[in-house]
C-alpha cells in the first residue's frame, strides 16, 4: 500500500520542487506565473512558510513512499480560508486522500467553512459538487474560478462514515 506523508515545505530541497512547480501539465491549471528557478523556489517556499505561520493556516509538502509528489495547504483567500492541492499528474489518484487529510486539519483548526478555487481550465468535479453547500464563479487575480464552499463539519462527518 502507498504511504502518504506530509512535511513542512522548508524541509524539501528547492531542486526537488522545481519539476512539480514547472511541469506544463500542472501549470495549465494554476494562475500564470514565471517558470521557477531555485532562487524563485526559495522565495516561494518562504512565502508559503509565512502563510503556514498564520493562524488557521497550514502548508505541507506531499510525499508518496518518500518521493515528493506535490504540496497542499490551508491558506487565506479573499473569501476566507481555502484548501489547495497541487499534485504531479502521475499521482492524481491520491487527491482524495490528501483532501480528506486537509479537511481533518480544517476541523482541528476549528474552521467552519473553507473554499476550493479551481481555475476555469479545470473541469467541474461531481465529487466536490456533491460535498459543496454552494458552488459559484469567482474572479480573483485576473482569472475566473469555480469556487466550492464546503461546510467542514459536514464534510468530515461524511468522510469518516
Amino acid at each position: 500500500m502507498d504511504s502518504i506523508q506530509f512535511q513542512p515545505l522548508n524541509t524539501i530541497a528547492p531542486q526537488k520542487l522545481l519539476p512539480i512547480l514547472n511541469k506544463t501539465s500542472t501549470r495549465k491549471h494554476l494562475i500564470k506565473h514565471d517558470v521557477f528557478d531555485e532562487n524563485m523556489v526559495r522565495q516561494w517556499v518562504n512565502a508559503k512558510m509565512a502563510e503556514d505561520a498564520k493562524k488557521g493556516c497550514l502548508v505541507r509538502a506531499i510525499l508518496k513512499d518518500e518521493t515528493l509528489i506535490g504540496w497542499c495547504g490551508i491558506q487565506q483567500s479573499e473569501l476566507g480560508h481555502e484548501i489547495a492541492i497541487v499534485l504531479d499528474d502521475s499521482c492524481w489518484g491520491v487527491g482524495k486522500t490528501v483532501f480528506k487529510q486537509l479537511m481533518i486539519w480544517c476541523h482541528e483548526l476549528q474552521h467552519h467553512t473553507v473554499y476550493i478555487h479551481l481555475l476555469h481550465t479545470r473541469p467541474s468535479y461531481r465529487f466536490l459538487e456533491m460535498l459543496a453547500q454552494r458552488t459559484f464563479e469567482t474572479n480573483m487575480m485576473g482569472d475566473k474560478f469555480t469556487t466550492y464552499e464546503l461546510n467542514v463539519e459536514k464534510v468530515v462527518r461524511r468522510a469518516l462514515e
